[in-house]
């Protein structure tokens, strides 16, 4: 049995990101949202593109006002008007001045601003009240970015900053990676839909669902396969099409060592090598990860809905709902993130925090406690959800936000006591 900082390291060591060239797509700007950039960007613009006004006041010559006074003030005559998007007609001369607004372009021959609240205006003349600082409130062209050099590198999540800077720099369109594709089934003959009416012993399958919305939110394409009876012919079909379409397989269940749990048997039939069985964690210490060799050796007939030549990763979770979510976000979801062709930050987060609540594991195990992150007086602490931490305990699941860690060997965390807890983000 691994333990978990083991399998972390074997499973991200297969995880290799999608191809810069072959894994593309290009999409507008509009929905370039969330994706990752495949190629760097470069603008033929300068940012600024001109000197322009950082506020509104008077575009002024420094060596005009430079000793000016309330008690000796200058006074220049306003020669323009200069608003936003308008290009100036004049050249300031000593003695002038300009009346300028923020943004606006600065006049040729102007080197400073002097914001109007150090201002008198009367008529066509303005008086200085105070000495400005050289080239004071002047943006300078090129001074933000310069055309020509990278403005945004590849393999960066694009969120609202760098979709304004990309709208800025006029680029309507974009390279990008493709989403990873997920396939998604559940194993079990106890297992029902969510429309099915409850029969004596069946369980409504909540995983397939979970692992849709956690693989959406991580920026993948959920691929949703269903549930499949604990039958090896029908499990058979199921894993040799789910491996040709995917670049990840996840299946819930079947992954034990029970009779009916075939998934282990079925991968290695068709050519996987299983490189984790079971991880000293709970929940979650039934976990099967598996490589395949090829695609083709797989299955050559569903070559027209292939994505990609990789080898595909085979996820075997377990079957019960919290060590299924658990799972997923301590492996599955930084595998996706890392293949997504995300260059930086697809390691899960840890964070050091202070425990509201006493905290118990046997020790024998490292051990997730799910609950929510408050921040007190400017300290965060985590909160234990309520009731049993049960791997079968769905609903105190729901608005957890954190899972604390208790590593083995470790039995009891006091109240207060300083702890490491994983951060649970599916997207960033």
């Amino acid at each position: 049995m691994l333990s978990v900082g083991d399998a972390e390291a074997i499973i991200l060591n297969f995880v290799q990101p999608l191809d810069h060239q072959r894994d593309t797509e290009v999409v507008d700007l509009f929905a370039a949202d969330s994706r990752i950039l495949a190629t760097p960007v470069t603008s033929p613009l300068d940012f600024p593109h001109w000197d322009n006004s950082a506020m509104d006041g008077y575009a002024v010559r420094y060596e005009d006002v430079q000793h000016s006074n309330a008690e000796q003030p200058a006074v220049l005559e306003i020669v323009e008007d200069i608003p936003a998007g308008y290009q100036p007609k004049s050249t300031i001369q000593t003695g002038q001045a300009a009346r300028i607004f923020t943004g606006a372009v600065i006049p040729a021959g102007a080197d400073t601003i002097v914001i109007q609240e150090k201002t008198r205006r009367e008529e066509n003349r303005v008086f200085i009240l105070d000495a400005p600082k050289p080239q004071e409130f002047v943006r300078h062209k090129a001074s933000f970015y310069q055309a020509g050099t990278q403005l945004l590198p590849a393999g960066i999540k694009l969120n609202s900053p760098e979709i304004a800077v990309l709208a800025a720099a006029q680029c309507p369109k974009l390279s990008v990676y493709r989403r990873p594709r997920v396939a998604i089934f559940s194993t079990g003959d106890e297992l029902v839909t969510v429309d099915q009416p409850l029969q004596s012993g069946q369980i409504v399958d909540s995983n397939q669902y979970a692992l849709a919305a956690l693989v959406r939110q991580s920026g993948a394409e959920p691929l949703i396969l269903g549930i499949v009876k604990d039958d090896p012919v029908a499990l058979e079909k199921v894993i040799t099409h789910a491996v040709a379409i995917a670049d990840i397989v996840l299946s819930s269940g079947g992954v034990s060592v029970g009779d009916y749990d075939y998934v282990d048997t079925i991968i290695e039939s068709l050519g996987a090598k299983i490189h984790i069985r079971a991880v000293a964690m709970r929940p979650g210490k039934p976990l099967t990860v598996a490589t395949f060799p090829s695609r083709n050796a797989i299955n050559p007939t569903d070559a027209m809905n292939r994505v990609s030549t990789n080898s595909p990763l085979y996820f075997g979770l377990p079957g019960n709902p919290a060590a299924v979510l658990v799972t997923f976000w301590r492996f599955v979801l930084p595998a996706i993130k890392k293949l997504s062709g995300i260059t930086e930050n697809w390691e899960p987060v840890f964070l050091k925090v202070r425990s509201h609540d006493e905290l118990r594991s046997d020790g024998k195990r490292e051990t997730y406690l799910w609950g929510k992150l408050h921040l007190i007086n400017g300290v965060y602490q985590f909160h234990k959800a309520g009731g049993s931490h049960s791997s079968g305990n769905l609903i105190n699941l729901a608005q957890t936000n954190a899972l604390a860690v208790l590593p083995v060997g470790k039995t009891l965390i006091y109240p207060q006591e300083e702890i490491q807890v994983l951060q649970l983000s599916s997207g960033e």
